[in-house]
């Protein structure tokens, strides 16, 4: 329920949220308008390429300002943004307008989840400023409405966003499709080598993707039921601390989420051949016996997933694999939050 700005809203309210990568992908939505997927996914919070978002309100002001990297919002994402912030001001019951300024340390458009961090980080802060009182649940379904991964990014860790019921409309369907944390065996201690062979917009969108993908693949309606025991068996690996199993999972679900692509009229390719040298690597690693396995979301960067005694050696290898991919390890990282005056 709206309970008025924070007190705090006009000289402005900041938070912070990380990007997740998708280990069960969510790939196709059954409703565009609400942002709810046909299948449920599961991912895992990243420690790096932190968003953080600050918004002030504006009580005289006409329109939202909101600028991106230091640079002033324009077309889609100038749009996407606008109509986040009226649906947060429909639930507050407040007209004011906000500035929004968001600083992405993740490349955007390049299948490194820049939408998730980045809608997350607007969630929490936006919610806070109007004075939206919403538990963590709430603030994963209003982070939903402005990108479906960023549902996952409101939790630190291993979260799960449940698709909901395909029957359900509505009030219903809104309520039903949210994120929440699933528990992982302490052992696990897993790393993801992100590996950048290509850091530029991607040419086509994730959201035409999915769309072509849905109406025209003949493959997507196998991988869709596919991924359903997907999740279900990573949900066991991740309880039991296999990181072989979430791995073999993770790899699976992403190679059929591309062939669905490839199989699209027209296809979608995303991988490019400095994907595919890395795939090669991946492969020899564990021919090598290293636990190293391959992860791809809507681009041609690959993340590997290994434990983190491994990881040096792991980015080592993708490293001399193709030289010119910009190499990082991350870890588990923690869920969205708001900062204090002091930026913590």
């Amino acid at each position: 329920m709206p309970g008025g700005p924070r007190a705090d809203a006009v000289a402005g309210v900041t938070a912070v949220a990380h990007p997740n990568i998708a280990l069960v992908k969510y790939w196709g939505k059954r409703d565009e308008r609400l942002i709810l997927p046909w299948t449920d996914s599961l991912s895992m919070t990243l420690d790096v390429f932190p968003t953080t978002t600050r918004v002030r309100l504006d009580a005289t002001a006409g329109r939202d300002e909101v600028t991106l990297d230091g640079v002033p919002a324009t077309g889609e994402a100038a749009r996407r943004v606008g109509a986040f912030l009226e649906l947060v001001r429909e639930r507050a019951r407040l007209p004011w307008r906000a500035v929004v300024d968001s600083r992405n340390t993740v490349p955007t458009g390049a299948g490194l989840a820049s939408s998730a961090s980045g809608f997350a980080a607007l969630a929490v802060a936006a919610a806070a400023a109007y004075g939206l009182d919403l538990d963590a649940g709430g603030l994963s379904r209003l982070a939903r409405r402005g990108s479906g991964s960023a549902s996952r990014s409101v939790f630190g860790g291993f979260a799960v966003w449940h698709a909901g019921s395909p029957g359900a409309t509505g009030a219903a369907a809104d309520a039903g499709s949210y994120a929440e944390p699933v528990p992982a065996a302490g052992g696990l201690d897993p790393a993801l080598v992100v590996a950048v062979v290509d850091a530029g917009p991607k040419t086509v969108s994730s959201r035409e993707a999915m769309r072509r993908t849905v109406d025209t693949s003949p493959l997507y309606r196998p991988w869709a039921a596919s991924s359903r025991a997907d999740l279900a068996a990573m949900r066991a690996a991740l309880g039991r601390g296999d990181l072989e199993a979430v791995g073999e999972i993770a790899e699976r679900n992403a190679l059929g989420m591309h062939a669905t692509m490839l199989a699209a009229r027209p296809a979608v390719r995303y991988l490019s051949p400095a994907t595919v040298t890395v795939l090669d690597r991946v492969l020899q690693l564990r021919r090598e016996g290293v636990a190293a396995y391959a992860t791809m979301d809507a681009g041609p960067n690959v993340k590997v997933l290994c434990r983190r005694a491994d990881a040096r050696r792991v980015a080592a290898a993708v490293g001399e694999a193709v030289p010119a991919a910009r190499v990082l390890v991350a870890g588990p990282g923690p869920g969205a939050r708001l900062l204090d005056g002091t930026g913590r």
